[in-house]
């Protein structure tokens, strides 16, 4: 086995983990996984087949690993909002919103996000996406263009927002509050 066509891709699966975790630390941890298992199972790689996309196929399997072993360690999914109320505060509308793309990437589904950050952070072609992800063509081609839309959606509301306040009257803005989830 030779190291060196791995190494090559190296680069492509940090971007790709960090857009997927949001999270630096997070997405070393999973290009390293990624790398051990690729280690691990060689054997399993086709020689002549498209080394990335088999890479790509062990990084997405372990991501979603990670995130089913999440939910299921999270219990019954309750959250106190007592102790989430910092994180809850609503930004200030004037302080010049900058478009925050990684806050409006990690808003969109994981599957979205997977297909969207596939295609166009990675340029893969949609065969190589399906054959990633382990879902048909149109099932990408769904996924790429319903992920496209609410990103659009999710860029411009901080925008829209905005000129609503500043057409708007303010005292009339009513504050609706948080509602206790059991």
């Amino acid at each position: 086995m030779t190291k060196h066509p791995i190494v090559d891709q190296i680069p492509a699966l940090r971007r790709y983990a960090r857009a997927l975790t949001g999270d630096s630390w997070s997405s070393d941890d999973l290009v390293q996984d990624t790398l051990e298992r690729a280690c691990s199972k060689w054997r399993l790689w086709a020689a002549g087949s498209d080394l990335r996309a088999w890479l790509f196929t062990l990084m997405h399997n372990l991501f979603a690993n990670q995130v089913r072993r999440s939910f299921r360690q999270a219990g019954s999914g309750s959250v106190d909002i007592e102790e989430l109320a910092q994180e809850l505060v609503a930004p200030d509308v004037n302080l010049g919103a900058a478009l925050d793309l990684q806050r409006c990437l990690l808003c969109l589904p994981a599957d979205q996000r997977e297909v969207l950050l596939l295609v166009s952070l990675e340029d893969m072609s949609y065969a190589q996406v399906a054959r990633v992800t382990g879902v048909p063509i149109g099932t990408v081609m769904s996924r790429l263009s319903r992920a496209r839309r609410r990103l659009q959606a999710l860029l411009d509301a901080p925008a829209r927002g905005a000129e609503q306040m500043a057409t708007s009257d303010t005292s009339s803005t009513v504050v609706v509050p948080l509602r206790r989830l059991k």
